[in-house]
């Protein structure tokens, strides 16, 4: 793929460098050139000095051909208006910006734009971890669906996946073992130690916590 990532931060430099690793053509774009530093010697994409919503800069980048556009300064006005240029002038495929104040993150939900909130999503983690060990979700947008670990013990032990399924509520979409994480199907036999990985609706959470003894 062709992306363009506009600031060259700690996020915006490790995930050029992810990409650039993976074999995508990455530009980066930063106004100090300082910045390119993070991306280390070993970066082989392009770096450009300038600001990410001047359109002849865009155009030198080859935003024309790209296929997605990551904004990812530290400033929210900044990410808005790259995003903006490049999803309503531009047309790419793909527009994602960052996002530190949460309470913006629904008008760029409005603008049509992909939003990630930085401060949420960690605020989320962070109260994950306090009140639900075993459950997430803040790794789907929608909060009316999270992932939750199951570790089967005694009780669930030789019982088939689709035994565990739950029309409405549960459904198995992973299994963690000792040799790694499988997809398994609906006849797979469960063996204790295996962790499953499950989407759960928020709203039944409680249920099927007390129904799996979690």
């Amino acid at each position: 793929m062709y992306i363009i990532i506009v600031g060259c931060g700690r996020v915006g430099s490790e995930l050029a460098n992810l990409l650039s690793q993976e074999g995508h053509n990455v530009v980066v774009i930063d106004r100090n050139p300082q910045a390119f530093l993070r991306l280390g010697a070993t970066f082989n994409g392009l770096t450009l000095v300038g600001n990410g919503f001047d359109l002849e800069l865009l155009r030198e980048a080859g935003i024309e051909k790209a296929d997605a556009f990551c904004a990812l300064t530290n400033g929210d006005n900044t990410n808005l208006v790259c995003a903006q240029v490049a999803k309503k002038i531009f047309k790419v495929p793909k527009v994602i910006a960052r996002v530190y104040d949460p309470a913006r993150a629904h008008i760029y939900h409005l603008l049509g734009l992909d939003v990630i909130s930085g401060t949420l999503l960690f605020a989320s983690m962070i109260r994950d971890k306090i009140i639900e060990t075993k459950f997430s979700s803040y790794l789907i947008e929608s909060k009316d669906v999270g992932v939750l670990e199951i570790e089967i013990n005694q009780g669930l032990e030789g019982k088939k996946v689709k035994d565990i399924n739950i029309e409405e509520e549960l459904m198995v979409v992973a299994i963690k073992k000792m040799s790694g994480v499988v997809l398994p199907k609906e006849e797979m036999v469960l063996e204790k130690g295996d962790i499953v990985l499950a989407l759960v609706k928020t709203e039944k959470l409680a249920h099927i916590k007390e129904k799996f003894k979690i």
